[in-house]
């Protein structure tokens, strides 16, 4: 801000001169008293300027109106909607969302610096206010193969930059336990960091505090919750497109705790986010399950502002970004318009600002690398034993079961089997082409005839199939290699469905209406294939191969044990 600036908003707010913009008769959500008041509400300079008598240059009547602050989302990775920074920033304006703080892991894990780059270049040209959190653990942990790895020293690189506002979620607790010195370099990098604290004990909390560490997402009991906020942390109720802890969590939430509670989407799919919505769901749900409108309100902006030391963003006040909405309903949260910076961004559920130009993508395509395979590289020896350490789908949870299960077998090698739901499940490195491939056994998946195959697969991000034969799982993974990263559904021979990501294998280059009808194609093919409706089989295969969330995954290197923090073989030995 200049100095000119600065005197024409004190001026404007003094009613020296008219303002920008002033919003009439709405009845105005105030976050800090948790009351409804009234006044004109006075813009200049995308600034709120004033409360109370104005006069402006435009003026809305908003009589019946409530005018409330735009939504924070807390913690998103946007590569999970499957478009880019400016695409994702059309879909979440129109749901009251203004502000996204993201953490860009996951091209990173495939990309690197570049994948940085390319993501802080494409969201600055974007309206929404995307501010970045720099990823922590590239790769997540040493148990996998990523594309790309990041010191301390690559994320220096990026400190103090305006978009960046400190460390995004350390995922690697056993690196921060141990003290381990390029985590503690990490750590120095900024006072504001995320955590991941899934699993945690109460004195590992202790650590993680210790550590600098302010928040954690991956709550999934109020008890949990509660844990965290008596040791000091911000906790962000989260509802992604897999992990849906809301309504537990909002058990938990009461008028003396919810200042540290915030709301997330972490990983929610375009489709779900165009639907459902974004924290705008979260609000909504919120208000139905009994906790104070404003309040709720207040958890989805001001508490996360906060949080992040945002201090202009959050509510409608003189001196805070114009950034707000006009509600129709408070209590439904029916949102009828969206200001970003005093300008208009959405009506009636359409996005209304500009749209600009796409980012160039060259330094983050061409990231699917693959060797040749057979139906050989797929086979998991069993030997004399019918016994495997088996992974256990747990619907809409992120959280898998370690079941020791007896399996299906034939020539000696596991065989899946659509009818006692042990499918086989293979990870194959896709960035450098090793020919590394992990092989497992997935039961609760539900696929009754095919395969289905993606390269989003958190967080290393390589190639992930699942079916329920061989034939079907190979063909699977070389469409991913000819689309050069993306989703597939194949049966019997044929692939019924694919949605090309050539972006890091993550997003796509196309509008999001174009990735939307796409998607709803994946969806009806899922359908040809038998997959359950209960929940997503893609979004649950693409967290299959996360090794920091409870109990077994699967990564490149075979099958891991969260509780242990190491690799297992798939069969159990007899004796």
């Amino acid at each position: 801000m200049t100095k000119a600036q600065l005197k024409n908003r004190i001026a404007t707010a003094n009613k020296e001169i008219k303002a920008d913009l002033v919003i009439r008769h709405a009845s105005i959500v105030n976050v800090f008293t948790k009351t409804l008041t009234t006044g004109d509400v006075a813009v200049c300079d995308g600034v709120i300027v004033g409360i109370g008598e104005y006069e402006g240059i435009e003026e809305i009547d908003a009589k019946g109106k409530f005018i409330a602050p735009g939504l924070i989302d807390a913690h998103v990775h946007i590569e999970s909607s499957m478009v880019t920074p400016q695409q994702f920033s059309q879909i979440v304006l129109p749901h009251g969302v203004t502000t996204v703080i993201t953490d860009p892991h996951e091209i990173a894990n495939v990309s690197g610096v570049s994948g940085l780059e390319f993501m802080l270049k494409d969201a600055a040209s974007a309206l929404l206010d995307i501010k970045m959190m720099l990823p922590s653990c590239v790769p997540a942990t040493p148990f996998e193969n990523a594309g790309a790895q990041l010191s301390a020293g690559d994320l220096h690189l990026f400190v103090g930059r305006d978009q960046v506002l400190g460390l995004a979620e350390v995922m690697d607790f056993p690196a921060v336990l141990s003290g381990d010195a390029a985590m503690l370099d990490k750590l120095l990098l900024s006072r504001q960091i995320d955590g991941h604290a899934a699993g945690l004990t109460a004195n590992d909390i202790n650590v993680y505090g210790t550590a600098g560490i302010l928040t954690d997402h991956e709550c999934v009991t109020k008890e949990e919750m509660a844990m965290r906020l008596e040791r000091g942390l911000y906790v962000m109720l989260r509802e992604g497109s897999v992990a849906k802890d809301l309504q537990a969590l909002l058990e938990g939430v009461t008028e003396q705790n919810a200042q540290r509670c915030l709301f997330c989407t972490d990983d929610k799919h375009l489709d779900d986010l165009i639907d459902e919505g974004s924290v705008d769901y979260n609000v909504r749900t919120a208000i139905r399950h009994g906790i104070n409108p404003i309040t709720a309100i207040s958890m989805a902006s001001l508490n996360a502002a906060q949080c992040f030391g945002l201090h202009r963003k959050g509510a409608i006040a003189p001196g805070y970004d114009a950034d707000f909405v006009l509600l129709d309903n408070l209590e439904a949260f029916t949102i009828a318009e969206v200001y970003k910076g005093g300008q208009l961004a959405a009506k009636d559920g359409r996005y209304a600002g500009a749209v600009r130009e796409a980012s160039e993508t060259a330094a983050v395509r061409d990231t699917v690398r693959l060797p040749e395979l057979s139906l050989a590289d797929l086979q998991i020896p069993m030997g004399t034993s019918t016994s495997a350490h088996v992974i256990g789908i747990n619907p809409n949870k992120l959280i898998t079961e370690h079941l020791i299960e007896d399996v299906p077998v034939a020539g000696g090698n596991f065989v899946s089997d659509a009818a006692s739901g042990h499918l086989k499940i293979a990870v194959i490195e896709r960035h450098r082409a090793t020919g590394n491939i992990g092989l497992g056994i997935v039961k609760g998946l539900g696929l009754q005839n095919g395969a289905i195959a993606t390269t989003v697969a958190h967080d290393s991000h390589n190639v992930i199939v699942v079916g329920t034969n061989d034939e079907d799982m190979l063909l699977a993974i070389d469409a991913l290699h000819q689309l050069q990263g993306g989703l597939a559904v194949v049966q019997n021979g044929q692939i019924l469905a694919s949605l090309p990501l050539p972006i890091a294998g993550l997003m796509s280059s196309e509008p999001f209406s174009a990735v939307y009808d796409q998607l709803k194609a994946i969806d009806k093919s899922l359908l040809q294939i038998g997959a359950p409706t209960h929940f997503n089989a893609f979004l649950t295969l693409s967290f299959l191969s996360l090794p920091v969330i409870p109990h077994l995954k699967l990564t490149d290197r075979g099958l891991f044990d969260v509780a242990s923090f190491r690799h297992i073989e798939v069969v159990v030995r007899e004796g």
